[in-house]
């Protein structure tokens, strides 16, 4: 029995040694893993200079203002930058060269500091032990810098984005001197800065951007956009996308576009992009808005999300917008003009072809001076046909004067209702306040006083009656005086 023991015994052994070396190479494997590589220039600065606004008027300037404090805004939005190898090479190469001057700088100063301890004069004690310390700095410091130079730098292919320490603090910076993008750069602890400027464009806005880039040492990006004023929230998240597309690293997405009918227009984010077939263009990745729309044609809106590197294909076909017939015609007196709007469409009987559902203004004018107006209505199912007769007077005299006056007694009518309104509270108030003075203190000096002021109360509210009549009555001959010529809409049946 104790020989079956010590078998069990030994083959358990053998099975823990054999299970500690599967499981090793899982150990030094999960170490491995778990000890993560340390890199250098994990975040890419970029900081935003004062944009030139002397080209702009005093009053303009504040919307250049506006344009660079919501650029900064946009620009806080972009999370990360995708460093290609030339930037990585390079600061592989800086940094490395930085690590290796700083140590051998280092071993220097130790090996200077060893020659001057003989002119010091210390005990041979102290000499010795400052010696044995010294000696041990420089053999570490020689051994650090022969591994500095042996290995190089693991640069971050991903840093993450941020604006220059000015920025965040609202500042910016006026730009370099040509010549000092460099030394500027450096100073602003940045990887690159943004140069701008706003002007006049024959009453628009020229916005101007240019990105110098450290690695580059050159202006590797250059953008420009003309907007109006009602256009400044589109034109800054036109530029702050082109912008965050080039500061990201990413290559662009692609798109093309290809609308019928071939005269259609085609917007890109309200912005002309081209008529009929637009060929492939790049444009910054994520979500855009295309809009296409022709005359005749029912217009359309499409929404794209475009991915970095890839192209986007669009085909959009508008159908013709649904038309009624409608027949205007005077039966009376032939050959009267007819003007759709303002244009003249032909004389009468005239079949106009309009949207379905939808109203025109039309005007009849005949050799005699006869005139018509109205606003017609379609038929609101393609294929339908209205017919509209209309007869012909001699138009009246211009109710201009009488408009005139009309608003003018309006006017002087609610200003009298305001002041006797005003005068009654006031009146009103004043009495109230006498009568309780009276209450308390009871003579004839204050009843006297109680009572011309109740009765002056009494008689402004009197008036306020009369005044609001009046006022109504002139509300009423303005809007009938305004409203006598207006043009009516005509409806009619099948």
């Amino acid at each position: 029995m104790a020989g079956v023991g010590a078998i069990r015994r030994r083959a358990a052994c053998l099975l823990l040694f054999c299970g500690g070396l599967s499981l090793a190479p899982l150990a030094a494997s999960g170490r491995a893993d778990a000890d993560p590589v340390e890199t250098v220039r994990d975040t890419w600065v970029l900081s935003v200079t004062q944009f030139d606004l002397s080209a702009l008027s005093p009053g303009r300037r504040v919307v250049g203002e506006v344009i660079t404090r919501s650029l900064l805004e946009k620009l806080g939005t972009v999370n990360f930058r995708l460093r290609l190898s030339p930037e990585i090479a390079f600061y592989e190469g800086y940094e490395w060269r930085r690590s290796v001057q700083a140590t051998a700088q280092a071993l220097a100063r130790r090996q200077n500091d060893r020659s001057l301890l003989l002119f010091r004069g210390d005990p041979n004690w102290r000499y010795r032990r400052e010696l044995r310390r010294i000696d041990e700095d420089i053999e570490r410091l020689r051994e650090e810098l022969a591994r500095r130079e042996g290995e190089r730098p693991v640069v971050n292919e991903e840093p993450v984005f941020a604006l220059s320490q000015a920025n965040l603090n609202n500042n910016f910076p006026p730009p370099p001197r040509p010549g000092a993008e460099r030394r500027f750069t450096r100073e602003q602890n940045a990887d690159a800065f943004l140069a701008g400027e706003v002007r006049e464009f024959h009453g628009r806005f020229f916005v101007r951007l240019r990105l110098y880039v450290l690695y580059v040492d050159a202006f590797v990006y250059e953008d420009d956009v003309i907007f109006s004023m009602d256009d400044v929230d589109w034109a800054v998240g036109e530029i702050s996308t082109r912008l965050a597309s080039a500061l990201s690293g990413t290559p662009p997405a692609r798109v093309a576009i290809r609308a019928y009918p071939p005269d259609a227009q085609i917007l890109i984010n309200r912005g002309y992009a081209g008529t009929g077939t637009m060929d492939a263009v790049d444009r910054p990745p994520g979500r855009v808005t295309v809009a296409v729309a022709a005359e005749g044609h029912v217009p359309k809106t499409v929404e794209l999300d475009l991915v970095a590197g890839e192209l986007a294909e669009l085909d959009v076909s508008l159908g013709a917008v649904p038309m009624a017939e409608v027949t205007i015609d005077v039966p009376s007196i032939p050959g009267v003009a007819v003007y759709h709007g303002s244009l003249f469409a032909g004389e009468t009987p005239l079949t106009l072809r309009l949207p379905i559902d939808s109203l025109a203004y039309v005007t009849l004018e005949s050799p005699a001076g006869e005139t018509a107006r109205a606003v017609i209505a379609a038929p609101s199912m393609p294929g339908d046909a209205f017919d509209f007769t209309f007869r012909l007077s001699i138009p009246p005299p211009s109710g201009e004067r009488r408009v005139n006056n009309a608003r003018s007694r309006f006017y002087w009518a609610w200003g009298g209702l305001w002041a006797v309104g005003i005068t009654a509270w006031l009146a009103s108030g004043i009495s109230n306040g006498l009568i309780a003075a009276h209450n308390h203190d009871p003579t004839m000096e204050s009843y006297e006083r109680a009572l011309r002021a109740h009765n002056i109360s009494n008689g402004a509210l009197i008036l306020l009656a009369p005044a609001v009549g009046y006022f109504v009555f002139e509300l009423s001959r303005y809007l009938d005086a305004s409203n006598r010529n207006a043009v009516r809409i005509s409806r009619r049946n099948r």
